[in-house]
C-alpha cells in the first residue's frame, strides 16, 4: 500500500536535514540535544608529512640564513661576525643530514635543498667575504679567483649528487670523500682571514699585511678550488674506527681544542685548518692501503705465488 508505514519504523522520528531526530510535532527532545552536545566530536585529520620529517629541512633553512647573514656582515665590514656565521652554517650542515637519517626523513627534496644551501653557504659566501676583505683591491683580477672557487664548489656538489644515484662503490671507499667536502673547503679558504683577525688582535701589523695581501688570498682560493674538484680521497669519518688506546688522548685533544676555541677562536680556527691540511696525506695513504688489501683478496690463491 502506497504511503504505508513500514513496521518497526516511525517516519516522524527520522533525522532531519540537520541530522537531529524530531518527534511527530517537529520538536527536538532536550535529552537528545544534550546527548548531541556531550558527544565527542571527531578529531579532524590532516594530510601531509609529520613534523619530524620537516625538522632536517628546517635546519637546512637555518644554515642557509646563516650563510646569507655572513654576506650581510661582510658588507658592514664585520668580518669576524661573518666568519662566525659561516661556521654556524657548517655546524648545521654537519647535523641536518645525520638527523634526517636518524628520523628516517631523507628525501630527494631534502638532498637538493641541502646542496643549494651548501653552494651559497660554502661556495658563494666565503668567496664574497674574502673579496670584500682583500681581493677587491686587485680590481677585476681579484674577482677571478672568487668566481673559480664558486664554480668548483658547484661542480663538487653536482658530482656528489650524481654519485648518490650511481652504483655503490667498493666497500673500502665508503669512509672516504672524493675531494675535499664543501664545509671543509669553506674553512680552508677562510684561513687567511683567520690569520688576519688573529694578527689584528695581537697587533702584528706585518702578519695582517701578509694575510690580507690579494695574491695570498688568490692562491688560497685557487688551491682550495682544485682540492674540491680533485679525486683526492679524504676521510669522511662516517664509520671511522679508532683503536682503544687512542680514545683517551683523542678526548684530551678535543678538550684542549675546545678550550682554545673559547679563549682564542681565530688562532684555533687557523690551527684547525693546518691540522686538516696535514691530515690529507695520511688519508691518501690509508685509502691506498685499503685498496691494496682489497685487491689482494681478489687474487686467487693459486696465483699469489706465481713467479
Amino acid at each position: 500500500m502506497t504511503g504505508a508505514l513500514q513496521p518497526g519504523r516511525d517516519s516522524g522520528d527520522e533525522p532531519g536535514r540537520d541530522g537531529i531526530r524530531r518527534d511527530e510535532t517537529g520538536r527536538v527532545s532536550p535529552m537528545r540535544l544534550l546527548h548531541r552536545r556531550l558527544r565527542p566530536r571527531p578529531r579532524p585529520r590532516f594530510k601531509g608529512p609529520s613534523f619530524n620529517r620537516l625538522v632536517p629541512n628546517i635546519m637546512t633553512l637555518l644554515g642557509l640564513c646563516a650563510g646569507l647573514t655572513s654576506m650581510r656582515y661582510a658588507l658592514d665590514g664585520r668580518f669576524g661576525a661573518a666568519v662566525v656565521a659561516v661556521t654556524v652554517a657548517a655546524a648545521i650542515d654537519g647535523l641536518d643530514g645525520r638527523l634526517a637519517r636518524m628520523l628516517k626523513a631523507t628525501s630527494r627534496f631534502g638532498a637538493e635543498f641541502d646542496s643549494l644551501a651548501d653552494f651559497l653557504c660554502f661556495g658563494v659566501a666565503p668567496a664574497f667575504v674574502l673579496y670584500l676583505w682583500s681581493l677587491h683591491r686587485a680590481g677585476a683580477f681579484g674577482f677571478i679567483p672568487c668566481m673559480m672557487f664558486a664554480v668548483c664548489m658547484a661542480l663538487r656538489l653536482a658530482r656528489f649528487n650524481a654519485a648518490l644515484d650511481s652504483a655503490p662503490g667498493p666497500a673500502y671507499a665508503y669512509n672516504f670523500f672524493t675531494g675535499v667536502p664543501a664545509p671543509a673547503g669553506a674553512g680552508l679558504v677562510l684561513f687567511p682571514l683567520f690569520v688576519g683577525l688573529e694578527a689584528r688582535t695581537l697587533g702584528w701589523d706585518w702578519l695582517l699585511m701578509i694575510a690580507s695581501f690579494p695574491l695570498v688570498c688568490a692562491v688560497v682560493l685557487v688551491g682550495v678550488a682544485l682540492l674540491l674538484v680533485s679525486t683526492l680521497p679524504v676521510w669522511s669519518f662516517k664509520n671511522f674506527k679508532m683503536p682503544a688506546e687512542y680514545v683517551l688522548p683523542t678526548f684530551l685533544g678535543v678538550g684542549v681544542f675546545a678550550a682554545l676555541l673559547v679563549a682564542d677562536p681565530w688562532a684555533a680556527m687557523a690551527a684547525g685548518g693546518l691540522i686538516y691540511i696535514g691530515m690529507l696525506p695520511f688519508s691518501v695513504r690509508s685509502f691506498r692501503r685499503l685498496k691494496r688489501e682489497a685487491e689482494a683478496m681478489r687474487v686467487p690463491p693459486d696465483q699469489t705465488h706465481v713467479g
